[in-house]
């Protein structure tokens, strides 16, 4: 048994979100989201709750930063709600929404908390979406406006400030129909994509204007490189090339390269759903970033062939009880791809990383031994500090989530927190996975068997 360590600097977290656990949906002042309304649609949701009420965090904050401050934790990610802080997406601001923030920051900081805050993770105000969302390109100045606000009221108590978190789930809303607002029109989800982007570039030149030389602006993407199932197929090999170019490599490339790469201008061109890309985009998404948030989870093997499916042992790769492949490598993959071919050199922060469970019972003694979860978190680790001692910038860690929550369309039915909560009664429990992740982030070194 060897140990790991990680640098003195270092940064243990955990990652949230505003919809999924804060509730009081409809609390002082706070308008609807598109994920509000597209909760009440019957088969939207796996088990047809909606973020009504969540984890209740609006009331709770309190309680749950004491268990991350109890846990050693360094730095908290969470999202404004745009819906609260503007009720209408724009115009007049709910002073309610604004002290609210306040308080939870002011929060993490008397814990010695450091926060890292996301602009915008998926929960647009539904007045936006009656006026066109994200396919109006308006939307790029109502988010800089909603931006410049925030830099405004908080930008001297946070300094982390993603512009977007995974911006892949607009164009999942507006091409596919799974997540909110639920289009299934390919030229929709590629125009939201392009518009998504201008307003990441938006976001940071309103930071710069604000001259907050003591904070980072930066982006959170995530990246679940795909694979042919059969390297050895030819059919398969161009399915996973083309599922790259069209998901990650989709915003890496006009992020830091400031084109869309050929590939995926070929498949818009043939599939008419080219977006409308206006003289000076490029050069507004292409400005330069101080940090890139990865998120991380797995990699994807894909098939040509309907009907297809993976071994239960695979490449090496183990499935775990939710159906899921155990596969840590992915996020050293992700971390090498992002340095040879987008030369990335700014630090990067491993913004969510977890794993689910659909069951999990909580003993007589009230415990909750999630045995797979630790073993998962343990495996990232691991691969993160390889590409540490081979000198990639990575400087911090954060699992997804410190909360068992509303997981969008799953509902309550995927458990990803450290804490156990009964969302009958609220209550929290730490399962064994905390107790863990505690004693690593509080010594940043943990138990390893090559």
């Amino acid at each position: 048994m060897g140990k790991i360590r990680f640098p003195k600097d270092f940064m243990f977290g955990v990652a949230t979100s505003a919809a999924q656990l804060e509730g009081a949906a409809r609390e002082d002042g706070r308008g609807l989201s598109i994920w509000d309304a597209f909760s009440t649609i019957p088969g939207n949701i796996g088990d047809g709750s909606t973020p009504e009420i969540a984890c209740d965090m609006y009331h709770r904050y309190e309680e749950d930063l004491d268990l991350a401050r109890r846990m050693n934790l360094d730095t908290f990610r969470f999202s404004f709600s745009w819906s609260r802080i503007l009720p209408e997406g724009k115009g007049k601001v709910n002073q309610k929404g604004i002290d609210y923030y306040k308080r939870l920051i002011d929060a993490m900081w008397k814990r010695d908390i450091v926060p890292n805050a996301s602009i915008y993770h998926w929960d647009l105000p539904y007045e936006l979406e009656r006026q066109g969302g994200w396919l109006n390109r308006e939307i790029v100045d109502w988010y800089g406006e909603y931006a410049t606000l925030l830099f405004r009221e908080f930008g001297d108590s946070v300094p982390f400030w993603a512009t977007i978190n995974e911006p892949i789930a607009t164009y999942v809303g507006y091409a596919q129909g799974g997540f909110a607002p639920g289009y299934k029109l390919e030229k929709y989800g590629r125009q939201a994509n392009h518009h998504i982007l201008l307003a990441h570039g938006e976001g940071v030149s309103r930071f710069r204007q604000e001259n907050l030389k003591d904070s980072m602006v930066g982006i959170v993407i995530d990246i679940w490189q795909h694979f042919p199932l059969r390297p050895d197929n030819q059919a398969d090999c161009e399915k996973a090339c083309m599922e790259n170019e069209k998901t990650f490599h989709s915003y890496l490339n006009p992020i830091f390269k400031g084109c869309y790469r050929s590939e995926l201008l070929s498949y818009m061109e043939a599939g008419n759903c080219m977006p409308i890309i206006m003289s000076g985009d490029m050069e507004k998404i292409h400005q330069p970033i101080d940090f890139f948030g990865l998120n991380c989870y797995n990699r994807v093997l894909d098939c040509s062939e309907q009907g297809v499916m993976p071994e239960r042992k695979q490449n090496g790769g183990n499935f775990m009880e939710n159906g899921t492949e155990y596969y840590p490598r992915a996020v050293y993959e992700a971390i090498e791809m992002l340095r040879k071919e987008y030369e990335v050199d700014i630090p990067i922060y491993i913004t969510e990383n977890g794993t689910y469970n659909c069951n999990e019972a909580v003993t007589a003694d009230n415990r909750i031994h999630d045995t797979q979860r630790t073993e998962y978190i343990r495996g990232f680790l691991y691969w993160i500090s390889k590409a540490i001692q081979e000198g990639a910038d990575i400087r911090g860690y954060y699992v997804w989530s410190l909360l068992d929550n509303w997981e969008w369309c799953a509902g309550h039915n995927m458990r990803y927190g450290l804490v156990h909560v009964d969302f009958d009664t609220q209550k929290r429990i730490p399962k064994d996975s905390a107790k863990w992740y505690a004693a690593v982030a509080g010594t940043k070194e943990m138990d390893w068997n090559e």
